[in-house]
């Protein structure tokens, strides 16, 4: 598994439309993962905390390289 600053740097490297397409598939991912836990409860719950988190690294990144910071 990947640590947060690993995370970081992949995604500085990305183009503002990989980060969007990353955006629109993780937060898939992310209802996906919430339906499932509706359901039945998954065996690791903070796993959507995580990807909510990782879905507002990559918003914030984007912003970023829209605003030219």
């Amino acid at each position: 598994m990947a640590t947060k600053t690993d995370f970081l740097k992949s995604i500085k490297d990305l183009s503002e439309t990989d980060l969007a397409a990353r955006i629109k598939e993780d937060e898939l991912r992310l209802k996906k993962l919430e339906f499932a836990h509706a359901i039945s409860p998954l065996e690791n719950p903070m796993s959507i905390r995580g990807l909510r988190r990782d879905i507002s690294r990559l918003k914030t990144e984007l912003r970023k390289k829209q605003l030219g910071i």
